[in-house]
Order: C-alpha cells, then sequence, then structure tokens
C-alpha cells in the first residue's frame, strides 16, 4: 500500500503503547501525538530499539532511563520500552475511499462486525497491512477498538492503516453507492466457494464476523453475496483471524490478476 501523511485531530487522552515492534512502528507512522519514551534501564541500545531511540531523537522526543521494575507494573510485555502516546487517530470512510483514489485503485477495504478478541484483530489488521488494504471499518458498538494490545498484537501495522468506526450498514451502502462490492465471509451451507466469484473488477469490501455469531443478520442482508473456505478436515471452522485473513490473501491475489474481456 502506498503511504499517505494523515494529518488527524490532537488527542489528549495518554495511552502506553508497548513491544518495540509496535513502538518503532507507532514513531515511523507519525500518526499519534507523542508525550515521551521510557527505556528500561541496562536495555542494550541495538537493533531495534536502536531504530526507535534514532526515531525519537529525530522527533526530539524525551526519553527517560527507568527501571524495568517500573516498566513491569505498566505492562509485563513490554521488551525493554514504553511509549507515552495519544489515543488513536480514526478517521472517516470518505478518507479511506480518498486513499484508494490517491493510490489510483479500486478501493479494497475490511469490516470487522463486532470482533471481540483483540490478538485476533490485530492480526487482521496485520494481514490488512500486508495485502494493501486501505482501509478497516468497525461498528460503532460491540466491538474491540484500537488499544495498545491490539496495536502489539498487530505488531504496530494499526499505526500505518486507516480505522474508521460507523454503522456497517450504512457503510455498506454508501460502498455499494461508490461502486464498491461487499462480500460477506459466512460458512453456511449456501455461501458460495471462492472459485465461484469474481473477485476482481473494481472495489471491494469483505465482512468478517465475530468469533461466535458471525456476522450479524442485517450486516450480512446488505452484502452482494456472501462466501465460504473450502473445509476437508475435521473441525468445523476456523477463527475469524485464520479465516479473515485466508479470504483478504485471496482477494489480494485476485486483484493483482490482469481483467480479461470476452
Amino acid at each position: 500500500m502506498k503511504s499517505m501523511s494523515f494529518a488527524g485531530k490532537i488527542h489528549l487522552v495518554k495511552e502506553f503503547l508497548y513491544s518495540r515492534n509496535a513502538v518503532y512502528e507507532t514513531l515511523r507512522a507519525q500518526r499519534r501525538q507523542v508525550f515521551g519514551l521510557q527505556v528500561a534501564e541496562g536495555a542494550q541500545e541495538k537493533g531495534r530499539l536502536a531504530e526507535i531511540l534514532r526515531l525519537a531523537e529525530e522527533r526530539r522526543i524525551p526519553v527517560r532511563r527507568v527501571p524495568r521494575l517500573a516498566l513491569d507494573k505498566i505492562q509485563p510485555a513490554h521488551q525493554g520500552v514504553i511509549l507515552e502516546a495519544g489515543a488513536y487517530p480514526y478517521v472517516t470512510l470518505a478518507d479511506i475511499l480518498d486513499l484508494a483514489d490517491c493510490c489510483g485503485e479500486p478501493p479494497f477495504l475490511l469490516l470487522l462486525d463486532t470482533l471481540n478478541d483483540p490478538q485476533n484483530f490485530g492480526t487482521l489488521l496485520r494481514t490488512a497491512e500486508a495485502v494493501g488494504v486501505h482501509g478497516v471499518l468497525l461498528p460503532l458498538a460491540r466491538t474491540v477498538e484500537v488499544t495498545p494490545a491490539v496495536v502489539n498484537a498487530s505488531s504496530g501495522a494499526s499505526e500505518h492503516l486507516l480505522i474508521a468506526r460507523m454503522n456497517l450498514s450504512q457503510a455498506i451502502d454508501e460502498l455499494r453507492e461508490a461502486g464498491v462490492w461487499t462480500i460477506g465471509l459466512d460458512q453456511a451451507p449456501e455461501s458460495r466457494l471462492p472459485s465461484e466469484v469474481s473477485w476482481m473488477g473494481g472495489g471491494l469490501a469483505l465482512v468478517v464476523g465475530s468469533e461466535g455469531a458471525g456476522i450479524r443478520p442485517l450486516v450480512k442482508s446488505k452484502c452482494d453475496f456472501l462466501v465460504r473456505l473450502p473445509m476437508q478436515g475435521k473441525i468445523e471452522s476456523l477463527n475469524a483471524a485464520v479465516a479473515g485473513s485466508v479470504a483478504l490473501y485471496l482477494a489480494y491475489l485476485a486483484r493483482q490478476q490482469p481483467i480479461t474481456h470476452g
């Protein structure tokens, strides 16, 4: 995905982002307000930590060396570094469509319907960023948000993605008006197999439901069609992160193929 500079509003809420990849990508993305960096005393300043300190120096971010125990009290999985930053800068659907337009690409979106597990959310964000998704949509309620745990689970991919929160049913209507097809990932027997679907030729929005209930009925009814992943093993289904990641890669690979006519 081509880079895009997004100047979000200044957020005064302070969060403690942790783990070296998450902190590094947050500093590299430059989308959050940053208040300071805490580094464990005695930590070897090489590799990724050295890169973090270089970025902090370039941005004139205050750096404090503190006892490792002090970091443990904030977050045990800190990996020797914690970044004091503002809240995640959510955007609008219009911002996401503008990014696709700036890239000269058909829109490619991921819609997550009431996903609740931070690890699954982070995994899907990491996959979405890897395959060039222009943006992610979340519902307004009953869903996981971009928390420090999610930033960590995504290895910082969240910081390079545009994420919006809005009514998903209304979002699908707006996407349809923008020429974007919506495909719901659902294991119902009546859902189509990937081989039966044309993934190319215009914008695409993939909907992934919650870990237990899947896609809500109203949102499902708004989808242009449903797709299920073929299963040959003894288990009944994959979890949301794995299934969604597979579907994202199927869509990504299809979008790389030239469109043929005739």
